[in-house]
């Protein structure tokens, strides 16, 4: 049986530096990826975030805007990341009373040489971490989980969808 071999770390060149991938020989097509995240609370706090009560203001719409303000600043914010230019960027907060909490989940897509990831996964971290920072004050309590991606499409590596139990 052939063993099968470990993709190389593209970021890693051969003598163990850093360095950002050259991707200028690599077509332009269309990119997507979906991520998404959880803030976990009471329900006292879900409550005043969907009643519009948060001494800070507009919780989701503030963390909306958070979430796609920092899909387009990714490259500042990850070494080695390149600077795309996104052709859209969506956040969706849903409060779910189940959890209680709120799912947070983003969608990033580009035409270009390399995918965005790392903008959907950034998308969603700043976006929850915006949620906790906005009601911090009532509760410290707050828990962020689960952020990871879930869909991605385009580029050489193709459509790849997360499943309940995967683990690459």
């Amino acid at each position: 049986m052939a063993k099968k071999s470990k993709p190389a770390l593209t970021h890693i060149g051969a003598s163990g530096e850093a360095r950002m991938v050259d991707v200028s020989a690599k077509p332009a097509t269309e990119r997507i990826a979906v991520a998404e995240g959880l803030v976990i609370m009471s329900k006292a706090s879900l409550d005043m975030i969907v009643s519009g009560n948060a001494k800070k203001g507009d919780v989701l719409g503030t963390a909306r805007i958070a979430g796609i303000m920092a899909a387009k600043r990714t490259a500042d914010l990850i070494p080695l990341c390149h600077p795309l230019a996104l052709s859209k960027v969506t956040v969706d907060i849903t409060p779910d009373k189940k959890l209680p909490g709120c799912r947070v989940r983003a969608s990033v897509k580009v035409t270009g040489p390399t995918g965005v990831e790392m903008e959907a996964l950034t998308a969603v971290s700043v976006a929850c971490l915006t949620i906790y920072d906005m009601i911090k004050a009532v509760e410290r309590g707050v828990r962020i989980e689960g952020i990871h991606l879930v869909e991605k499409k385009g580029g050489k590596s193709g459509h790849y969808i997360v499943t309940d139990n995967a683990v690459d």
